[in-house]
C-alpha cells in the first residue's frame, strides 16, 4: 500500500502529490498519469523498491541542468552494472535490447540502456505529444514520440529488489514486442510510402507498354525487349519518385550530377530487389511448398518495402544536401 505511505508524507512535503488508481493498470500508464498532474518542468521516473538508487537522481538532475533534454540512468556505461543477475536474466535483457535495435534502431540505438526505467526528461520535450505506451518500457515511448535532441547518461548499479516481487512475466515481453511494432508503424512515413507504391504500380504499365512496342512494332528479341522495357520502367519510376514521392528532398539536392547519382543508386537497389524477388519466390515455393501465386505476391510486397526503405536511406538521404 505504497500510496498510503506516500500520502502520510504530504504534511512534511506539501509539494508531493499522490495519485491512487483503482481501476487502471500498468506501469507506463501510471507514469503518464503522474506526469499529467505534476507541476514541474522536469519529469522523472524511478522505481519505489530501491532497485534504482535514489542518490543517482542528483546526477540525472545535473545532466538536465547542463542542457540535456533527457537524462537516463544506464547499466551499460562507466560505473554502471547489475548486482546479482542470473545468466538467463542477463540474456533476456540483452536479447530484448537486440530485438529493439532490429525493429526500431533509430530510437533504441540512441541510448546505451533502452530498457532503463530510471530517467528524467524536460516537460517541454513531450508537451503536446500523444503518449501511448504499452508495458514497462516508457523510455522507448518518450524517445520515439518526444522531441529529444540532447541525451545525457549516468551510470548506476541496478540493485536487487528489497521488497515485493517482480511483476515481469512473458506477457510483458509480448507487450514490449507489440510496443516496438506500434512505434515502428507510427514512425513509418506512410504518405511517402503510398506515393512510392502508386509510382511503382504505374511502372507496371510502362514496362508492359514498352515491351509490347518493342516486340510488336520493332521486332526486338524477347530477352532484349524485357531488359529494355524494365529499364525504361525503372527510369520512369525514378523520375516520378524524384519529382513527387521524394520531391521535398530532391529540391535540397539540386544539379544534374546529384540527380544522376540518385538514378544510379535507384537502379542498383531495384536490381537487388529483383534478385531478392526471385530468391523469395523460389524459397517460398520450392522449400515451403507455398502456392506459386501467393509466393509471388508475398515477394512483391517484401521487395516493395525493401525498395522503398533502402531508397529512402540511400538514394534520397535527407543529410545528402548541398
Amino acid at each position: 500500500r505504497t500510496w498510503e505511505v506516500a500520502l502520510s508524507l504530504t504534511p512534511d512535503y506539501p509539494q508531493l502529490r499522490v495519485m491512487r488508481r483503482e481501476h487502471e493498470r500498468g506501469l507506463s500508464t501510471a507514469v503518464i498519469r503522474g506526469w499529467q498532474v505534476a507541476r514541474g518542468e522536469v519529469l522523472g521516473v524511478i522505481d519505489a523498491d530501491l532497485q534504482h538508487p535514489p542518490e543517482t537522481l542528483l546526477q540525472l538532475l545535473a545532466e538536465i541542468k547542463r542542457g540535456a533534454d533527457l537524462a537516463a540512468a544506464s547499466r551499460h556505461v562507466a560505473e554502471g552494472g547489475v548486482s546479482d543477475w542470473s545468466v538467463v536474466r542477463r540474456f533476456l535483457s540483452r536479447g530484448a535490447q537486440i530485438v529493439g535495435l532490429i525493429i526500431l534502431p533509430g530510437v533504441v540505438g540512441r541510448v546505451s540502456d533502452p530498457m532503463s526505467g530510471y530517467f528524467m526528461v524536460r516537460r517541454s520535450c513531450i508537451a503536446g505529444k500523444t503518449m501511448n505506451p504499452t508495458g514497462y518500457k516508457i523510455l522507448i515511448e518518450v524517445l520515439g514520440r518526444g522531441d529529444i535532441r540532447w541525451i545525457g547518461e549516468v551510470g548506476y548499479v541496478f540493485q536487487e529488489r528489497q521488497e515485493g516481487e517482480s511483476k515481469v512475466t512473458w506477457k510483458q515481453y509480448i507487450e514490449y514486442l507489440w510496443h516496438l511494432l506500434r512505434l515502428r508503424l507510427a514512425r513509418w512515413p506512410m504518405g511517402r510510402f503510398l506515393r512510392f507504391g502508386a509510382v511503382g504500380f504505374s511502372g507496371v504499365f510502362v514496362d508492359l507498354g514498352v515491351f509490347y512496342v518493342l516486340r510488336t512494332f520493332l521486332g526486338f528479341a524477347l530477352t532484349r525487349s524485357a531488359i529494355v522495357s524494365s529499364e525504361v520502367a525503372i527510369i520512369s519510376n525514378f523520375l516520378w519518385n524524384d519529382l513527387w514521392t521524394f520531391g521535398d528532398i530532391s529540391k535540397r539536392q539540386p544539379g544534374k550530377r546529384q540527380r544522376l547519382k540518385r538514378l544510379l543508386k535507384f537502379n542498383a537497389i531495384c536490381l537487388m530487389g529483383l534478385i531478392l524477388n526471385v530468391l523469395l519466390v523460389n524459397l517460398l515455393f520450392n522449400v515451403f511448398g507455398m502456392n506459386e501465386y501467393l509466393a509471388k505476391l508475398i515477394a512483391i510486397a517484401a521487395v516493395t518495402l525493401w525498395n522503398f526503405w533502402i531508397n529512402l536511406k540511400l538514394s534520397w538521404r535527407v543529410t545528402d544536401v548541398n
